[in-house]
């Protein structure tokens, strides 16, 4: 016996407009069709109909994982500063954690993420390597101070998340339990009916080896991948690798320019009649404090966030105009590598030793030419640190790469032995002595995947879930008349019976090309509406993916639909 919901029951109210701050399509249709409200920035109410998809999603990944052999917990939302402090967690979140202090003065913070904690769980319950390998997992509210939380549920300060955890004795262990949540990852998105695609990621703050990113594509999303047109490469644009080719040729000594009022890549360009592609161009960045040197051809942009996740867990930032006085080898808008002094200069692979270039003379109004990388200037760290443009060469075969838009969904992580290390998590080895546990991580962002399948699914009508996640299976209407509200009871009844899930428009006082409209912005897979053949005990069934309709008798309705 599958539930019957009444609308004239259920707490639901629909929207003919849009929400005046909503800029995406979900944020606007989950909104309208009654399933989330705001409770303030960043912070979401999950109203009956949203609550019923976020669990059907919940339900999705708990069967398969628990079907690689994981095992639930819960772990508390509030926890201790200590484990934080222990993993420098506590500093590099920085401005992201909730932080607050009890009545005694105790510190405390609202968990991000719980790789802290699991750790110390593990720790707590486990010996030998008997008792390995182990993968828990658990979904739970996760807390981040988001400076601007929009687009709805896709960014929020506080959301719905599955992460999981694997504790292995060996690195074959590791590779073997990615490999589990790897597969359990595409069996759960392909039952949610996402589109999605697995791009190579780097992991940042998180550390370890092997990292990759579910994305799935969305006019929406946040995260900016690139996709090979000729082969399977995919990465995000963090990821993306320029491959270091050094150059051979003859180059003439350095030629100083009278170069005035030309600080720019374009002022300069301009004055000598150059490509900015020529040009050097030298940015300034401080690195925990610490003045950096960031080096990539004129013609291209540094992507600070690329950066940052290269030198993570550093604080990365631009100079100010303070961080130049007293400092006779850094004049502004004319820095060359070649008369630094003491800074680490980092220069993207397109600066390849043999390369030459025309940039700043570290003179005012006064640039360099000839200028070449390997002779004139060392590099002391070579990172793909430049914004990737549409046609960038893919790394593994040469082809024009293609950018695109997409929401993050999942994250998994080869952790090694980061946290294990922190927290000194050994177990009894087989030869009798301690062993180091290597770890996983496996993220699964659950709050998201809901706006993720509204922005892929929704039409001009509204939403259009797959029946995996809908709120029900089949959408009953009564068209307005006492006998097709009776009708559409009857069926109501009979097909919760059968074990379908069924959403029943049994409302009074609303009119039909309302509640026509309704159907169409909530997005049940089947809408079966009893109208003007109910005398004749005659429905009408109606695909919401296809828009498809035919007429059918209740018995041949009931037939189709648990079928």
């Amino acid at each position: 016996m599958a539930q019957v919901q009444r609308m004239s029951r259920l707490m639901v109210k629909t929207l003919r407009d849009d929400p005046a701050d909503a800029e995406t399509l979900s944020h606007k249709l989950l909104v309208r069709a009654g399933y989330v409200r705001r409770n303030s920035a960043g912070i979401w109410t999950w109203l009956p109909l949203g609550k019923k998809v976020l669990d059907n999603i919940s339900r999705v990944v708990r069967e398969e994982m628990d079907a690689i052999g994981a095992q639930e917990v819960l772990l508390p939302a509030l926890l201790p500063k200590e484990p934080y402090e222990a993993s420098a967690r506590w500093e590099e979140y920085g401005d992201l954690l909730f932080r607050l202090k009890d009545r005694k003065g105790g510190e405390y913070l609202l968990g991000p993420t719980h790789e802290e904690i699991f750790t110390l769980v593990v720790k707590d319950q486990v010996a030998s390597y008997k008792d390995l390998p182990v993968m828990l997992y658990q979904i739970q509210t996760k807390y981040r101070d988001e400076a601007r939380p929009r687009s709805g549920v896709l960014r929020g300060r506080e959301f719905q998340m599955k992460d999981s955890y694997s504790f292995d004795t060996t690195d074959e262990g590791l590779a073997e339990s990615y490999r589990l949540h790897r597969e359990a990852y595409q069996k759960i998105f392909a039952r949610l009916g996402l589109d999605y695609r697995i791009v190579s990621a780097v992991s940042g703050a998180m550390g370890g080896s092997a990292s990759e990113e579910f994305l799935a594509p969305a006019a929406a999303g946040e995260d900016t991948f690139v996709d090979c047109p000729a082969c399977d490469y995919a990465a995000n644009t963090e990821a993306v690798t320029f491959k270091l080719t050094p150059v051979e040729a003859e180059h003439g000594p350095v030629e100083e320019l009278d170069t005035p009022d030309t600080p720019t890549i374009e002022t300069l360009a301009e004055h000598l009649g150059v490509p900015a592609s020529a040009t050097l161009k030298n940015l300034l960045v401080k690195v925990d404090g610490e003045i950096v040197a960031v080096g990539v051809p004129g013609d291209r942009e540094v992507d600070l966030g690329k950066l940052g996740e290269h030198l993570a867990p550093a604080v990365v930032e631009l100079v100010t105009a303070e961080d130049f006085e007293g400092r006779g080898d850094l004049v502004r808008g004319y820095v060359g590598p070649q008369g630094l002094e003491k800074v680490r200069y980092i220069a993207d692979p397109r600066v390849a030793p043999g390369t030459s270039w025309i940039t700043g003379a570290n003179k005012i109004n006064t640039h360099a030419k000839n200028v070449v990388a390997g002779r004139d200037f060392e590099v002391d760290d070579y990172l793909d640190v430049v914004v990737v443009e549409e046609g960038d060469p893919c790394p593994q075969c040469g082809t024009g790469l293609k950018l695109d838009r997409a929401i993050e969904i999942g994250h998994i992580f080869q952790l090694g032995r980061k946290y294990a290390d922190t927290f000194q998590l050994d177990v009894l080895g087989q030869q009798g002595k301690p062993v180091r546990v290597t770890m996983g991580s496996y993220g699964i962002g659950v709050s998201r995947a809901v706006a993720a399948l509204a922005e892929q699914s929704a039409d001009e009508q509204g939403l259009c879930w797959p029946k995996e996640i809908a709120p029900a299976d089949v959408h009953v209407v009564a068209a307005g008349k006492a006998l097709q509200t009776e009708l559409a009871l009857d069926v109501s009844q009979k097909l919760g019976a059968a074990g379908v899930r069924v959403l029943v428009d049994d409302r009074a006082g609303v009119s039909p090309g309302v509640k026509f409209t309704d159907a169409e912005l909530i997005g049940v897979p089947k809408i079966l509406v009893a109208g003007r053949r109910s005398a004749e005990g005659v429905l009408e069934l109606k695909d919401r993916r296809t828009g498809e309709r035919e007429e059918l008798t209740v018995d041949e309705a009931i037939a189709r639909l648990t079928a």
